[in-house]
């Protein structure tokens, strides 16, 4: 047989036809490149390990720091680990200095959530060192934080790998980082009792915070922009808040039923004037972006707050209930599967019904205890959204399978406040880029506003700079809005055969319409001025 060189092998010749051992040639190859490259077999490859190793043990000497939601939130769930015997600080609002710190030490092309996030805690952890003096070991020895992960689709994703890498470049190397996924929970290291202890009592605390902090901003934006005299909305939430941190913090010496009551008679002193037309303005788009009151979306609350607009925000409580209905939706979906379902979140031997069965009871005991806290603390009137029917309204639209971010739910909101004028516009702010709100979302909703050509829709991004760009777009929408709700206002007026000057009169007569806790049931109109109208005189619709 015959052979011919090629490279150091010797290939056989066969009926004058070169025969070529492919697999041996392409592991040769392999081989040669690994050596140049310095990648000899036996060479473990890098691994960027990830310290969450919080146990027990350490419980007593070690801060929880937590961040993430809004500033109410954030102090009240202080308050509530702190009582429940947790040494546990709530890190300030993330600002535009936490900004520069994250895109530092962060890698670019890194959404606005992030940024912002990352440089908010390794500001913190510098602030230990610097100002306080408290050696690097020390702080990551006995400092742990905790924050909201996210869906996993888009670059909030990769947040675990973005604080190890900022953690680590700006010297705080071995940080420990727990999340709390949106799909998934709570990873901590296994072994030893557990650092934060997964137990009734552990999630009891979170709920009750998370629903009282949700009752607790929404009295704030209803009254806060109606106020005659300017900062006593603040005034009175500022000391409300910290009656129900320090009755968390210790309950065997303070009663939360107390601070609650407390917190309805501190807001009924704050006077009002609810004949003052202003546009309700919803505010919907990514969770972060649109939940965070700082420089993460430019202030934007406030900024509208100081534009003459009634800002309608979104609560937690309404993430809580879209989580149990993607639970409940993803169940009935798999129950008519053929043959075992065996994925990682099959239901192969597990009784469907019964989860479906604890799903209902659990919607209903967050509905419940949302709506005793809101009453207490005189929150009437505002009902949490419907999740089945926000869901069948945004399906023409946008498919109720697919996940990541708000899911449907920004175009079912869109759908719900125009066609049955729950706000007189809509505002969609989401990170620079953002894959589920900005590439999916906003893309429908071009549809969705050619179908609804009187929506008042303006989608904004965000990315830490360019507040004026944003702020003017927001301004010109504004304008268009202001209009609309004057215009709503006379022709509710005349239809009900009233002038403004009677509408006062009418509700000097009434102590309690005349009270900052009053507020009137939705009927036919989206602003608020035009709903006391169709309450008071008894013309309108009933509530959607």
């Amino acid at each position: 047989m015959e052979t011919i060189s090629s490279g150091t092998k010797k290939l056989p010749i066969l009926n004058n036809k070169m025969e070529l051992d492919v697999d041996a040639e392409l592991k040769a190859f392999e081989l040669e490149q690994m050596a140049q490259l310095g990648l000899e077999a036996g060479k473990e490859h890098w691994r960027d390990d990830n310290p969450t190793t919080f146990m027990a043990s350490q419980r007593a000497h070690t801060t929880v720091l937590i961040s993430g939601l809004t500033m109410a939130h954030d102090f009240f769930l202080q308050g509530a680990l702190r009582g429940i015997g947790y040494k546990v600080q709530a890190i300030d609002c993330p600002d535009n200095a936490a900004l520069q710190i994250g895109k530092e030490f962060g890698n670019r092309g890194q959404c606005n959530p992030t940024y912002f996030t990352v440089g908010n805690l390794v500001k913190y952890l510098t602030y230990l060192r610097d100002e306080k003096k408290i050696p690097v070991q020390e702080i990551v020895s006995s400092y742990v934080f905790v924050t909201a992960g996210a869906c996993g689709p888009c670059r909030f994703g990769t947040y675990v790998t973005e604080y190890r890498k900022a953690l680590r470049d700006s010297g705080f190397d071995g940080f420990r980082v727990l999340l709390f996924q949106q799909q998934g929970g709570l990873k901590q290291a296994t072994g030893e009792a557990q650092g934060l202890e997964m137990v009734p009592k552990f999630f009891i605390a979170l709920l009750k915070a998370i629903l009282i902090g949700d009752v607790m901003n929404a009295l704030s934006y209803r009254i806060r922009p109606y106020e005659v005299v300017k900062g006593a909305t603040d005034e009175a939430i500022t000391k409300s808040k910290q009656l129900i941190h320090d009755a968390f913090a210790e309950p065997g010496k303070k009663s939360l039923l107390w601070a609650m009551i407390q917190t309805r008679r501190n807001l009924m002193n704050v006077k009002v004037d609810r004949t003052i037309v202003k546009p309700k303005v919803s505010i919907i788009g990514e969770f972060w972006a649109m939940t965070t009151e700082g420089d993460g979306n430019y202030g934007l609350q406030r900024f509208l707050e100081q534009e003459g607009a009634e800002c309608d925000v979104q609560l937690v409580t309404a993430w809580i209930l879209f989580m149990i209905w993607e639970q409940r939706w993803d169940t009935k979906q798999r129950m008519v599967l053929r043959g075992e379902d065996t994925a990682r979140k099959g239901l192969a031997g597990k009784n469907a019904t019964k989860k479906l069965a604890m799903l209902w009871v659990a919607e209903k005991a967050i509905r419940g205890v949302f709506a005793t806290c809101a009453n207490i603390m005189g929150l009437h009137d505002y009902p949490l959204p419907d999740m089945d029917k926000v869901a069948e309204t945004a399906s023409p639209f946008y498919n109720n399978h697919l996940r990541g971010g708000e899911g449907h739910m920004e175009v079912g909101k869109l759908i719900l406040n125009v066609k049955f004028k729950k706000a007189t516009m809509t505002l969609s702010v989401k990170p620079f880029g953002c894959m589920p709100s900005s590439g999916v979302s906003d893309g429908v909703q071009s549809l969705v506003t050619e179908r609804y050509p009187e929506a008042i829709y303006c989608p904004i991004e965000t990315n830490g700079d360019g507040a004026v760009n944003v702020y003017s777009r927001v301004q010109m929408m504004l304008f268009k809005a202001r209009l609309a709700a004057k215009d709503e206002y006379q022709k509710t007026l005349e239809t009900a055969g009233l002038t403004a000057d009677e509408l006062k009169l009418q509700l000097q007569k009434n102590w309690w319409k005349r009270s900052a806790l009053y507020y009137p049931k939705h009927g036919t109109v989206a602003a608020m001025s035009s709903n006391v109208v169709q309450e008071v005189t008894g013309v309108g619709a009933a509530a959607h």
